[in-house]
């Protein structure tokens, strides 16, 4: 017996092109991979699309690779993710299995308390499954289940979910895996992680899905399992090349930013600027981006990423002594103004009370706005 796992694809889940084709191509490498390696079948473990309602590009690519594994026999077998997974239980899965192409075997009953999970029979094998749901809403139905038994049959059971034993002590919602039933292969999604341990299997996205992601994992994954042995297949297209700055100056830091990347090997490469720091000079506009962008793209890297969440402005120093609140508004304006003096300070107290307009009855919020708006700038005499 010979099978692949995969699963988190997250097809159509990136807003640059270029990411999103480099996620379809990751995805076309693992279902050539299965082809040429003469799998029996492939497992998908959820999350086969970013969202239960696709971008049509993105179905007609996906329908195509399908039909591929169509025409070579190659049967696949299916759950829904979180994200694919859609309340209505209606999702575009429907249509690939309506299609002919895989074969959903999220197939359970309630009885007695229980949500008993019933085989699809393949060969020799009894596969079973359970969705993913959107915020963990799965775990606590996964406690719940047990399975039709099939004596005698290889038995696979596919779930999109955390495992306990994967997450260790983060405080999300997970599966104590100790309470699953017993079976031959977990094979599991939902984790971008790697985690292989006693026949629980994470298969791990098949291109990473976020700017963290790439630069932790740098590629995808895969798993085949071949006569009892298991084996990772590593996907990569692009190297990825994380360049980390320290910024206290922003009026100065286009500069140093653009020097840096002068001495780098930028060509063909996902390149991913991180920027952390308290800036002591200037702000985050004033670093121009625009050009350090389109200076990236001339040195032919593939694409250009940035991310600014640590770069902070220094917290203002605004300590108050108070004996009594009841001028806690008055004395918090007086120590403002005396830590920074400005020319408009004496509109302070105006503009409060400006501030402070309520919404009538009945009144639209456009409308109530644009009066907020007016009195404010009847303050500052605009």
């Amino acid at each position: 017996m010979k099978f692949a796992h995969l699963g988190d694809c997250h097809l159509g889940g990136w807003r640059q092109p270029e990411l999103k084709e480099l996620n379809f191509r990751s995805f076309q490498l693992a279902i050539t991979k299965c082809i040429n390696e003469n799998v029996d079948f492939i497992l998908v473990s959820g999350d086969l699309f970013d969202s239960a309602y696709p971008p049509i590009e993105t179905l007609k690519e996906t329908f195509e690779e399908f039909r591929k594994l169509k025409d070579k026999k190659i049967p696949v077998f299916i759950i829904a993710g979180s994200h694919d997974y859609s309340v209505t239980g209606k999702t575009f899965l429907d249509v690939l299995e309506k299609a002919g192409f895989c074969t959903n075997v999220a197939l359970f009953e309630e009885r007695n308390g229980k949500i008993m999970l019933q085989p699809t029979i393949f060969r020799n094998i009894a596969l079973y499954g359970y969705p993913g749901k959107k915020s963990g809403l799965e775990v606590d139905d996964i406690e719940r289940i047990s399975l039709q038994d099939a004596p005698g049959l290889f038995k696979i059971l596919m779930l999109h979910t955390a495992i306990r034993d994967a997450v260790g002590t983060l405080p999300i919602p997970a599966v104590n895996e100790k309470n699953l039933p017993p079976v031959d292969y977990l094979a599991l999604g939902h984790l971008h992680v790697k985690y292989s341990k006693n026949g629980r299997v994470y298969s791990g996205p098949t291109f990473p899905n976020n700017l963290s992601e790439l630069e932790e994992l740098q590629g995808g994954s895969f798993y085949i399992f071949d006569k009892g042995n298991l084996r990772r297949e590593y996907i990569k297209i692009k190297d990825v090349l994380t360049i980390d700055i320290e910024i206290k100056d922003a009026l100065q830091a286009t500069e140093n930013i653009l020097g840096i990347l002068e001495k780098k090997d930028l060509a063909d490469k996902i390149v991913i600027l991180k920027l952390h720091g308290i800036l002591e000079q200037g702000k985050t506009g004033d670093i121009d981006f625009t050009a350090i962008e389109m200076y990236v793209r001339k040195r032919k890297a593939f694409v250009f990423l940035k991310s600014t969440t640590k770069l902070l402005m220094p917290e203002p120093e605004l300590r108050i002594d108070i004996t009594e609140n009841s001028n806690l508004e008055e004395t918090i304006v007086k120590k403002f103004e005396e830590s920074h003096p400005s020319k408009f300070n004496p509109l302070i107290d105006s503009l409060l009370r400006s501030l402070q307009l309520e919404k009538m009855e009945d009144e639209k919020s456009s409308v109530f706005e644009e009066r907020l708006l007016a009195e404010s700038k009847k303050v500052l005499n605009l």
